[in-house]
């Protein structure tokens, strides 16, 4: 279906884009820092399979709408802008518990997982730039389309759980240390919300 050096080129220019940080990193870091490695890790898969989703809509044609929809690029972006800032209000509205305890830290790995895949499916950024960067990989000379997209959704969004779990691991050490500081715990709810509500608002600021 591909030949090596396309996969290798393709690969190499996916890396490339995972090191300059996004939102889907940032989305990350903040959730390993509230709930731990497992939490982290979990963001991380779900965010994977928002692009798989993405993909998909891609393969169908389904993300041209907000490419060529101004109207319709709004409503999304709005929409994944005003749930981020509404995860962003109810972290940093919570009331942290006794010294040992952190209300912040009982997000469960499940709620991590479903948000990080609500907010990549509700960034429009993220269905153009699928809609606009799977398709300079697709030969359909090389076989169905439809066949080529999933591979290629695959391979990203694998690439993807993998680079986001390197970072969750290399927190590690940083979570630790930050979770031992009372005073920097005491605060975590209005760091942590203050990041939601910042990443919403860069969403929401985002232009076609």
């Amino acid at each position: 279906m591909f030949d090596l050096q396309s996969v290798v080129t393709y690969v190499a220019v996916v890396i490339g884009m995972f090191l300059i940080p996004g939102p889907a990193v940032l989305l990350v870091i903040t959730r390993t820092l509230q709930g731990g490695r497992k939490v982290g890790i979990y963001s991380g898969l779900g965010i994977a399979c928002g692009d798989l989703i993405h993909t998909l809509c891609a393969a169908l044609g389904l993300s041209a709408l907000l490419m060529t929809s101004a109207l319709a690029f709004n409503v999304v972006k709005i929409v994944g802008a005003c749930y981020l800032i509404y995860l962003g209000v109810r972290a940093f509205m919570a009331r942290p518990g006794a010294s040992t305890q952190l209300t912040l830290a009982a997000v469960t790995p499940g709620n991590a997982f479903f948000q990080a895949v609500g907010a990549e499916v509700l960034n429009p950024k993220t269905a153009i730039f699928f809609l606009a960067f799977l398709p300079q990989f697709i030969h359909p000379q090389s076989g169905s389309s439809l066949s080529q997209f999933a591979v290629l959704g695959l391979i990203f969004s694998g690439l993807s759980a993998l680079y986001t779990s390197f970072i969750v691991l290399a927190m590690r050490p940083l979570s630790r240390w930050g979770k031992g500081l009372s005073g920097l715990r005491r605060w975590e709810g209005k760091i942590i919300g203050t990041l939601f509500v910042s990443l919403g608002l860069r969403v929401a600021l985002q232009h076609r």
